[in-house]
This record gives structure tokens, C-alpha cells and sequence, in this order.
């Protein structure tokens, strides 16, 4: 680098201010902190927890299996206990592990104060930790779910599920994956727009671009999900018969829609854990990544070809063979690119060694861990590509083969560089790492542990033992291996214990300089605060604390950008898309109780709604949405000045301008995942629609094609209302901006009036939801729009009532420029919900 940022020594006072703007707060008050730092750790010991949960039910699990005939458990209980441990792992461990690792690594690795939106953390993460703790206590009420992880139907129809444990399940892991969609924005928006400067595209850490993947994938693939549970739930609680054949639905629905969404959650899964060790692996070898271009490529193509393999899970569930054998060819094919990251990752080792403990001379315990990984993930996906061969798959299919394989992948593929990152990232915390024989030894158990227990279930499963059964019979051969397996559990739950004391042990001692223990090159090891790093770097290479002779020196010393703070609120720099030239100085929000209030709200809805406590519930839904607008009505604000100085060279303008700023983008990805629900429902009409052999089926019929053009015209007249709003003409600082305001009610006049020429159609013309599957599919439709404009209700009212306050000026127009993007896809969706089942029908 030839030239600083700044290089004037630093004004007196400008340290403390920044420490001040940044503070932690303390006592009861910590709960308010919406700190990336704060809210990471929070995630991380969160996620844990529910890791050490599920791991005990699984102990459960293999003592029922220990020996044939068990009574330690009965049919009823084993399916709760089996169902919980397959979700809590799933859902609230797998997936909020990687985000939490995310939170907490990404702002210091990518150079920024904090991401975009701290308070949408805040948010996701209280909303994870509230309604899933309240979710797996529903196993001590008697409440959970027994109908599998999977939650397949009929199984879990309301004849065959009749209490509330499958209610709870679909309402329950709907806002966890809410809470998982919000973190994936943030992530997104942060990771392409708050790199420090200089950090191009190129440039940028492996473990972001494995995040950035991650995150893109969450948006197109949790939407499925959400759709499937909502329709389940729609069949149960008001007799919509969407997955009952009886009545023209298809229980074969749910398989699609939960595995459009299941099978690439496996590769999100791994994609982090990948970046992970990416990162990890160039510090312990000493030596940068080999082949990294084509690694950061090879994820991108896994994450693209996952989407292809949903239909992997239903071989025998009466596919066509010409759609099996493509699925089965993609399923071969995704393997390619996992296998060009594991060849990366052995050049890596090879041209560099590995990192050998001083004392000992021994492998230290992140790069057991990471060997570790290789070979459990190699072994995972061996029998990946087995079970993708179609007369493979068709006899090891329900057995434990695939349980094995499943374990082998997730356990290979995830846990195993999580136990490797905490390894190697825990100085961060404390500045203390872990002692070094207790990590050999708990790496020993779980390893071995962990194959004596699941490598013994490839062969129980070859022998024709099938999975998801609670006891067996004494004559099937099966007695030994199971005893084995058992063992094994329990060998690897001593090594995880072991692993979870030293932690603790470490975590407890005093706080000291973290300072950079591995030689790493990447930027979460400069010195760093509550704030992040002192001054934010200039990045000029792929390897910036190896390659930027003193880079770390003038970062504390403030010589690179926003050594202080320029506002004296919260800051970091909007940086390009592809090169990472600053943009403007982004203002971000402070510490506050508005996020939690919010995920207590949504908790509080969901969970009293599954027990029927109407009222509550709807009082609590109330409660988020105000909380909500309350924080939103924070943080939209004008910005405190035009323009602010970061460095001596550079002056940026305060806030975000003209319509590409980071709250656009994030309205942006909440639209594509909106799009992808709705995509998910059209989904389910289509489907349902080609098993009719007469559409629409006999007794129902459509709206008259006047209403469909009346609500199409109104829906289009809502978009062109918006688009006169947003002229630039109408928000001249100092106007009344009364114009505006009459446009914006009018745009939600004909939002309304649209909605209504919907319902009052599909009433004239009699269609009845509950009387068969199409009629039901149409419904969902509509209603799924009404949900849009009942959104309208609340935000074209706050739009208007921004503008009456004169926070609407030509310098702070985000929320109009958002509004009107919700708006215009409203809009579009409308239009073609109306259509779309006649179009079908014609």
C-alpha cells in the first residue's frame, strides 16, 4: 500500500468517543445489545445448547436400540423423542451454528464496524432462542411431535396426528425459519456491501463467499418449506384437504415442497463448514489455499446443482424412471464439485505440512478435527454417490444405510470443522486458547467413537434393518451391532463432554490480549473492541496480515479509514459490489429493546396459536408488529449530517442515497423470497391441478373472468399510483408533500379494493376450500395475497405518516423507494394470482 487513508496523528478524545458510541451495556441491559459481537456469542452458546439436547435424546435413542425387545421407552415416546432429535438437530442446531459463526467471524473478517442491519440480528437470533426453547420443552408437557423430522403426511393429518405435537412442529419450525430467512438477509447484504475498502470480490475470504452462497441458497430454498408447512397446517386446523387423496390432494406434494427444501439444506450445511476450514486450513499449513478460484467456484456450482437432487429422497416414492435417472445423475454430479474443494484442501497440506503443537510435537486439535472432517465427509460421500444408484437406493432405501450415510455427512460435513473452528477461534473471546492434550484426547473419543457407532449401522442396515423403528426381535441378527453401536454413542458423547469442560475451563479464565496464536492472514485477528478493529483497512491483497507489511500497526494506530466516529453515532462504510470503492458513510442502529419485544411478540403468536389461545395470540402478534415499527421509526431517520470526513483524504456523504442503497437490496431479497413462497403455492396448484383428470374438478368452478380483469386493472392501478409518488419532483425539501400522500392512500385504496373484488368473486362463485384439494389451492392463493395487502395497511399508513414528520427529503427517501418496490410486486402477484388458475383451467 503506497499511500495511508490518514496519516495525521489522532485528535485527542476521538478513542474514547468511539468506545462510548460502541459500549456494551451492561447488567439486565445486555439483553438490549444488538452487537454483532454480543449477538454472535450469543448464537454460538445457543446453538451449542441445542446441540447438547439433541445429543442426549440421541443417547435415548440408542439405549431403546441397545438390545432387542427394550422397555426403556414406549412406541409413543420413542417417536417424540426419535422426531426431536431429528428437528432440534436439523433445525435448531445445523443451520443457526453456521449463521452464528457468521454473525459473530464476518464483520472483523470483512473489515466493517458491524452489519448493515444489527437489530434484524438481534431479531432472528431472539427469535430462534424464545420459540425454540419454548419448542422443545413441549417434549416434558407431552406435546412434541412424533411423526418424524420429516413430518410426512398422511401420517401427520389430523386422523392420524390428532393432538397438537404436529402443530407445534409445523408452527413452530415456520418462524425458526423465518428467523433463519432474516439472518440470511443481513449476511447477504453485509457480506456485497460492507467489505472494507479495497476488499474486491476477489479478495474477499472464503468463508464469505461460502456464507454468500449460503445465504442466496436459504432464500430460494426455506421459502418451500414455509409453503408446505403452512399448507399442512392450513389441512389441520381448517380442513383444507391438500394432502388428502380422498378429496383431490396428493400426499406426494409435501415430499416435493419439504425436499426442495431438505436436500440443498445439507449442502448449507456444508458450504460453511467448508469455508471454514478453507480459512482454518491456510494458517495451520502455513502456506495459502491452493486451487482457491476454483474452490470459491466449486461451491457456487454445489450450491447451484443442489437444487436439482430434491427428488433424490423419493426414489421409491413412484417417480417415473426417466426423472429418477436425472435425479440420480445430478445426485453423482454434485459430487464433482465437493471432491475439487477435498483435493484444495490436500494440495493445501501437502505443500505446507501441518501446525504441530510446540511442546508436544503432536497435530494441534483444530487440525485433528480438520483431518478428521476429511475423512468422515470422504467416507459420507462415497456412500452418497451409493445411494444415488437407483437399485442401490431401492433396497437400502428405508434402512440403516441411510442413516449411517445421513450421520456421516451431516456429523463429517458439519460438526466436525465446527469443533475445529472453535478450536481455532476461541482466543477471539478471551484471548485463551484450548490446552492442547484435552483437545487430542476429546478428538480420539469422537472420532473413534463416532465410527464404531454409525460405521456398525451401514452393515445393520445391509442386513435389512429398517430405520424409524422403536424395538426389534430377538432372532434378526441384529443384536450385536446394535450394542456396538451404542457403545460407540456413548464413546462419542464422552469426547463431546470432554470437548464442552475445556471450553468452559478456557471461557473462565481471565480476560488477555487475543493476539494473532496461529499466524493467521485474515483480518478478524487485528486488535479489536466492542467496535471492531480501531480503524477499518484498506485491503489490497487476498492475504491481507501476510501480504500489508504493518497493516496491523497502522490499524490501531487509526491511520486507515473511520478511526473515530464521524457522526457520533454508529458507522461503517457502503462499499461497491465489485471493488469496494466507499460509497456513502452507513449510520447504524444503536442498542435496543425493540428486537426483542418483536421475537417475543412472534414466539408468543405462533406458540399460543397452536394451543388455541386465539386472543393471546393475536395480542401478541400485535405486540410484534408495533415493536416492529417502533424500531423501524428509530433507525429511519434523516441523516445527521450531508456529508462526514473518514479519513484525511476521503469525505463521504452521511446515509443512503438514491435508490440502491443497503435497505433497497435487503427489500430486494425479502421480495425473492416472498416471490419464491408464492412460487412454492403456484407450485402446489400446478401440481394438484395435473392429477385431476377434469380442471376444474366437478362442483367447483371460477370467478367470472369480469371480476379477474376489474382486480387485474385495480392491482396495476396500485403500481402506477406508486410510480407517481416516487417522482423526484414530490419530495423537494421543505414541501408538504401533500400530493404524495393523496397518491400513496389512493395506491392503497386500490390495494384494498383489488383484495376485495378477489374474495367477493371466489364467494359468488361458490368455491369452497374445504370441499376438495383444487378449490383449496385457488383459496391459498388469494389468501396468501390478502396477506400482501393487509401489509400495505401498515406500511403505505407509516409511509404517510414519515412523510407528515418531513422525514421524507431527496436525502432520505429509502423507506418511499421500498414501500413502492413492495408495492409493485404486490402488483405483480396479484395479477397473477387471479390469473393463474384460469389460465390452468382454460
Amino acid at each position: 500500500m503506497n499511500q495511508l487513508p490518514s496519516s495525521l496523528p489522532r485528535p485527542p478524545g476521538e478513542l474514547e468517543e468511539l468506545e462510548r458510541v460502541w459500549r456494551t451495556p451492561t447488567g439486565w441491559r445486555h439483553l438490549s445489545t444488538v452487537n454483532n459481537t454480543n449477538i454472535g456469542r450469543l448464537y454460538l452458546a445457543t446453538a451449542l445448547l441445542f446441540f447438547l439436547l439433541a445429543g442426549v435424546l440421541g443417547l435415548l435413542i440408542r439405549l431403546q436400540l441397545a438390545v432387542p425387545g427394550n422397555t426403556l421407552l414406549d412406541a409413543a415416546t420413542y417417536n417424540q423423542v426419535f422426531t426431536m432429535h431429528g428437528t432440534v438437530m436439523m433445525f435448531l442446531f445445523a443451520i443457526p451454528v453456521v449463521e452464528a459463526f457468521a454473525v459473530y467471524l464476518l464483520p472483523n473478517m470483512l473489515g466493517a464496524r458491524d452489519l448493515p442491519f444489527p437489530r434484524l440480528s438481534a431479531y432472528a437470533y431472539w427469535a430462534y432462542a424464545i420459540g425454540g426453547l419454548a419448542f422443545f420443552c413441549t417434549l416434558f408437557a407431552g406435546l412434541a411431535p412424533d411423526g418424524g423430522w420429516f413430518m410426512y403426511p398422511p401420517l401427520t393429518s389430523k386422523a392420524w396426528s390428532p393432538g397438537l405435537g404436529a402443530d407445534f412442529w409445523l408452527l413452530g419450525i415456520g418462524f425458526i425459519e423465518i428467523s433463519a430467512i432474516a439472518g440470511a438477509i443481513e449476511l447477504v447484504v453485509g457480506i456485497l456491501f460492507t467489505r472494507a475498502p479495497g476488499m474486491t470480490l476477489a479478495r474477499m475470504p472464503v468463508f464469505a463467499w461460502a456464507m454468500l452462497i449460503v445465504g442466496l441458497m436459504i432464500v430460494f430454498a426455506f421459502p418451500a418449506v414455509i409453503a408446505g408447512t403452512a399448507l399442512l397446517e392450513l389441512e389441520r386446523a381448517w380442513d383444507w384437504p391438500f394432502f388428502i387423496p380422498g378429496r383431490g390432494g396428493d400426499p406426494a406434494l409435501w415430499q416435493h415442497l419439504f425436499w426442495f427444501f431438505g436436500h440443498p439444506e445439507v449442502y448449507i450445511i456444508f458450504l460453511p463448514a467448508a469455508g471454514l476450514v478453507s480459512t482454518m486450513l491456510p494458517a495451520i499449513a502455513g502456506t495459502p489455499l491452493v486451487g482457491r478460484r476454483a474452490v470459491i467456484w466449486s461451491m457456487a456450482a454445489t450450491g447451484i446443482v443442489s437444487f436439482a437432487l430434491w427428488a433424490h429422497h423419493m426414489f421409491t416414492g413412484g417417480l417415473t424412471l426417466f426423472s429418477a435417472s436425472l435425479v440420480s445423475a445430478a445426485s453423482m454430479v454434485v459430487a464433482v464439485p465437493a471432491s475439487v474443494q477435498v483435493f484444495a484442501w490436500l494440495a493445501t497440506i501437502w505443500r505446507g505440512g501441518v501446525r504441530r503443537d510446540a511442546h508436544s510435537g503432536r497435530m494441534n486439535g483444530s487440525t485433528l478435527f480438520m483431518l478428521g472432517f476429511l475423512c468422515i465427509f470422504a467416507l459420507g460421500g462415497l456412500t452418497g454417490v451409493m445411494v444415488a444408484v437407483l437399485p442401490f437406493d431401492w433396497q437400502a432405501h428405508d434402512s440403516y444405510f441411510v442413516v449411517a450415510h445421513l450421520h456421516y455427512v451431516l456429523v463429517g460435513g458439519m460438526l466436525f470443522p465446527v469443533f475445529a473452528g472453535i478450536c481455532y477461534w476461541l482466543p477471539l473471546l478471551n484471548g485463551h486458547t484450548m490446552r492442547e492434550r484435552w483437545t487430542r484426547w476429546s478428538f480420539w473419543l469422537m472420532f473413534g467413537g463416532f465410527n464404531l457407532g454409525f460405521f456398525t449401522m451401514h452393515i445393520t442396515g445391509l442386513q435389512g434393518m429398517p430405520r424409524r423403528v422403536y424395538t426389534y426381535a430377538p432372532d434378526l441378527g441384529w443384536n450385536g451391532l446394535n450394542m456396538v453401536s451404542t457403545i460407540g454413542a456413548f464413546i462419542f458423547a464422552a469426547g463431546v463432554l470432554l470437548f464442552t469442560v475445556e471450553v468452559a475451563r478456557a471461557l473462565c479464565r481471565p480476560k488477555q490480549d487475543k493476539g494473532n496464536p496461529w499466524g493467521a492472514a485474515t483480518l478478524e485477528w487485528l486488535p479489536d473492541e466492542d467496535y471492531g478493529a480501531r480503524s477499518l483497512p484498506h485491503v489490497t491483497s487476498e492475504e491481507p496480515l501476510w501480504e500489508q507489511e504493518g497493516l496491523a500497526e497502522q490499524v490501531e494506530r487509526g491511520a486507515h479509514y473511520l478511526p473515530g466516529t464521524a457522526t457520533g453515532r454508529r458507522e461503517t462504510i457502503f462499499t461497491s459490489l465489485v471493488d469496494a470503492r466507499p460509497r456513502y458513510l452507513l449510520v447504524l442502529a444503536g442498542d435496543s429493546w425493540w428486537p426483542l419485544v418483536a421475537a417475543a411478540g412472534t414466539a408468543g403468536y405462533f406458540l399460543l396459536l397452536t394451543v388455541q389461545w386465539t386472543v393471546s395470540a393475536w395480542l401478541c402478534g400485535l405486540l410484534a408488529v408495533g415493536a416492529v415499527i417502533a424500531w423501524l421509526w428509530q433507525t429511519d431517520r434523516v441523516p445527521p449530517a450531508a456529508s462526514a470526513k473518514v479519513s484525511d483524504q476521503l469525505i463521504l456523504p452521511v446515509g443512503e442515497r438514491g435508490s440502491r442503497g443497503h435497505s433497497w437490496w435487503a427489500c430486494v431479497i425479502m421480495l425473492v423470497v416472498d416471490g419464491c413462497i408464492f412460487a412454492s403455492f403456484g407450485f402446489a396448484h400446478i401440481h394438484l391441478s395435473m392429477q385431476l383428470a377434469m380442471c376444474p374438478p366437478p362442483g367447483a368452478s371460477l370467478p367470472g373472468a369480469g371480476w379477474t380483469w376489474l382486480s387485474s386493472v385495480l392491482w396495476i392501478g396500485l403500481a402506477g399510483l406508486m410510480a407517481l409518488a416516487c417522482r423526484p419532483a414530490r419530495l423537494m425539501d421543505g414541501a408538504p408533500q401533500r400530493g404524495l400522500r393523496w397518491l400513496v392512500m389512493g395506491a392503497l385504496a386500490c390495494a384494498l379494493l383489488a383484495m376485495g373484488c378477489d374474495i367477493a368473486s371466489q364467494v359468488l362463485a361458490g368455491l369452497s376450500p374445504k370441499r376438495d384439494a383444487w378449490s383449496a389451492s385457488v383459496a391459498v392463493l388469494a389468501a396468501y395475497q390478502a396477506l400482501h395487502a393487509v401489509l400495505l395497511a401498515l406500511a403505505m399508513p407509516y409511509l404517510c405518516a414519515r412523510s407528515w414528520r418531513r422525514h421524507l427529503t431527496t436525502a432520505s427517501r429509502a423507506t418511499l423507494n421500498n414501500v413502492a418496490l413492495i408495492c409493485y410486486y404486490t402488483a405483480a402477484q396479484g395479477v397473477l394470482a387471479a390469473w393463474l388458475p384460469r389460465v390452468l383451467a382454460a
